[in-house]
């Protein structure tokens, strides 16, 4: 009989109390060591110094020798030596499984380990300093320290001779005619090749049964160009490491709404179900207004609308010309019940986790490019606002007109160690920008023009942030609290003021983004919330617990000052600040997933090969226990709203929103969770997770919803 794997078992004992009533926490330390022992130190490659180790990495194409030749040589080997010093870079077993099993370099028949985790952080530093031998020294600090975390594309390619791109997602328009879908098809096919997730807004399309050159009842509708897609996905699986990832947005006036949203179902037909491609829904104001009425909600035919208003469907505000629509009878409708429409979303979130949604005139109201376009879709999580502009195409699929798409330049800090010394936090912030501009500027996206002169004329980022909940239980403070929610609202505000800072000061050396003199930054009037009113803690515990970090908020008078300077210099990018669900890279720096609550303390998790993995929460301790206590199911969507609607107040793209919901809720209690969120101006929601009981050996616990999700975007 086979034995249980030591660290398996050291891992399994985190979840069960001794007779005193104690968890045993501190066995999964041991875990850690007995993994590291039996599982990486027989099969890593030794090599007799770091000489020899660089000599090999190079020789064989593993490493960049471009990058390496940026800097001394000397530099390089101290920085090698710098970050193998007394560090432990792991802190639950989960961190370094998922290192060595995701990230870590191996040799091309893939039996010995060529990094450590300290390796790949310099390899991270040498590539986002690009040359710059004191930013290298500053981001390997905060790699090591916990403190910044890049993207998984970023983390796991940089430095590598033969690798993927640094991007984590990309969004691309499709236009009604057959060679912006044949484009569209070709270039998700490159880009996922390349390792990244990508989204495709597919609202311009016309509706099943309309004419095409004039001849009726010729339109396939967007079901067929929903398979191209996801057979393509599949086909494009990463050199095997995974399925291509891709997501498919929809306006919920749309006219085929309901069979886009039909394809997800279990029991869907097989000539419309999509099984593994994501689905997005594009909803407006007006669509809760009329639900909010109990009224009839019309559809409109793109098809009509471009030809009448000569702009495709995605490029007017529906909202506003709803009436307009209605009333002109040029415009084809068909009616559904609004109320119904929800109803639908409801059931199938239970079914699936999708629908995605992303709340159409929320994004846009913020959108600081409207006089450059209009924000149509989001990513395969739901963070990324960003506008995009239509390309036009020869009849050999050349480009007649280059348009502009998106890609995701993504990172995260972590709040709990940022916090852990406040006098650091502008270092942190204004390194991390620094390094994801030197991602934006040093992506080769020739494969995707569009995407390519998005990114060239804009260099926009999504910084993010993770582990709140961390933050908030090992500092004594309730999740679902009024403390909690004062805190969220210092923290991102600080965070925004520092990142637009550092943004400022990349442009005096690289000059501002191409139409920063057309955005909404440059009269300031995007910054009146914050140049006419300072944010201070509402609350005496925030306020002391500041104060006790060293942690220095910004006054109205230091935006005012900012403003000018930002007037006068511009910004070197168009977008700054998103927040990813990192679900990847909270297991690997071993905290808690962006801005959520934590599952459980102690969370279940299914490892290929492994079986059930116990991952416990941020430095968990019986002193600390019962702030993880109630996690996400038990506290249910409306205090993750809550906290996610207060941080979207200073993120200028979007968070993605998970919602918790129990097994005996209903798709009345979903709706609910849908307005409240609505009303409190979040820009989108990511999944619904459903809980469900498991019995696992004498005890039942509880496991959420198993979706399969884009490792790119949960970078």
């Amino acid at each position: 009989m086979k034995r249980t794997k030591d660290y398996l078992a050291y891992n399994a004992l985190t979840r069960y109390k001794d007779n005193d009533g104690h968890y045993h926490f501190e066995a999964d330390k041991e875990a850690i060591s007995a993994y590291l022992e039996e599982e990486i130190k027989p099969n890593r490659m030794v090599f007799e110094n770091l000489e020899a180790k660089l000599a090999y990495l190079l020789q064989h194409d593993y490493y960049e020798a471009e990058l390496l030749d940026l800097y001394d040589a000397r530099f390089v080997h101290q920085l090698f030596e710098k970050a193998h010093e007394d560090v432990e870079p792991f802190q639950t077993f989960m961190g370094a499984l998922k290192f060595y099993n995701s990230y870590a370099l191996k040799t091309d028949d893939h039996r010995y380990y060529l990094e450590d985790f300290q390796d790949r952080a310099v390899m991270n530093a040498l590539f986002l300093a690009g040359g710059q031998e004191s930013l290298a020294l500053s981001i390997l600090e905060h790699l090591l320290k916990g403190r910044f975390q890049p993207a998984t594309p970023t983390f796991l390619n940089a430095g590598k001779k033969r690798r993927g791109e640094f991007v984590s997602c990309y969004l691309l328009r499709v236009e009604d005619n057959m060679e912006s879908i044949s484009r569209a098809i070709s270039t998700s096919l490159q880009l996922s090749k390349r390792g990244g997730g990508v989204a495709l807004a597919l609202t311009n399309l016309r509706e099943f049964g309309v004419p095409i050159k004039n001849i009726q009842n010729q339109a396939t509708g967007i079901i067929p160009v929903m398979k191209l897609l996801e057979d393509s996905f599949s086909y494009a699986n990463q050199l095997g490491q995974r399925q291509g990832a891709g997501a498919v947005y929809l306006h919920a006036h749309h006219p085929e709404v309901l069979t886009f949203l039909d394809s997800k179902r279990e029991n869907a037909d097989e000539k419309i179900r999509i099984k593994s491609l994501s689905l997005g829904l594009v909803i407006p104001d007006i669509t809760f207004e009329l639900a909010k009425a109990n009224a009839d909600m019309a559809l409109f035919s793109p098809y009509d609308i471009e030809r009448v208003y000569g702009k495709p469907m995605s490029d007017i505000s529906i909202s506003k010309e709803y009436e307009s629509l209605v009333a002109n009878p040029a415009i084809k409708k068909t009616y559904i019940k609004a109320r119904q429409l929800f109803q639908l979303i409801a059931e199938l979130q239970f079914e699936s986790g999708y629908p995605y949604i992303l709340f159409e005139d929320t994004v846009n109201e913020r959108n600081p490019h409207h006089k450059q376009g209009r924000i149509i879709m989001s990513n395969l999580c739901t963070e990324i606002a960003q506008f995009s502009t239509p390309s036009r195409y020869n009849e050999d699929l050349s480009f007649a007109e280059i348009g502009q798409d998106v890609c995701c330049n993504l990172a995260s800090i972590n709040i709990a160690k940022a916090m852990a010394d406040g006098k650091q936090f502008e270092n942190l912030i204004t390194t991390s920008i620094e390094a994801l501009d030197r991602v934006s500027r040093s992506t080769d996206l020739d494969s995707a023009p569009s995407i390519q002169k998005g990114n060239r004329a804009n260099h926009a980022l999504g910084l993010g942030a993770m582990n709140l909940h961390g933050f908030l239980a090992t500092n004594a403070i309730y999740y679902d609290s009024k403390e909690a929610i004062d805190f969220t609202n210092c923290f991102f505000y600080s965070m925004a003021y520092y990142a637009f800072k550092a943004s400022m000061q990349l442009a005096k050396k690289v000059g501002a983004f191409a139409t920063f003199s057309q955005s909404d930054y440059a009269d300031g009037s995007y910054f009146a919330k914050y140049t006419e009113a300072s944010v201070t803690p509402e609350t005496k515990r925030v306020s002391q617990l500041l104060k006790d970090c060293e942690f220095t908020l910004p006054t109205k008078e230091d935006w005012q000052a900012l403003v000018r300077d930002i007037q006068q210099y511009g910004l070197a990018n168009s977008h700054l600040l998103a927040i990813a669900p990192t679900g990847s890279i909270s297991y690997l720096t071993s905290c808690t997933p962006s801005l959520q609550p934590v599952v459980s303390p102690v969370e279940v998790r299914k490892e290929a090969k492994l079986g059930r993995v116990y991952v416990p929460a941020y430095q968990l301790s019986q002193d600390n226990y019962d702030y993880y206590k109630d996690g996400a199911f038990e506290l249910g969507p409306e205090p993750i709203i809550n906290i996610v609607s207060t941080a979207q107040k200073h993120i200028d793209q979007a968070i993605s929103l998970t919602l918790f919901m129990n097994e005996d809720a209903s798709t009345r209690d979903l709706n609910r969770a849908y307005i409240q969120a609505f009303r409190q101006k979040c820009a989108s929601i990511y999944y619904v997770r459903v809980r469900q009981e498991v019995l696992a050996g004498s005890e039942h616990y509880a496991e959420d919803q198993q979706v399969e999700e884009c490792e790119s975007c949960m970078i």
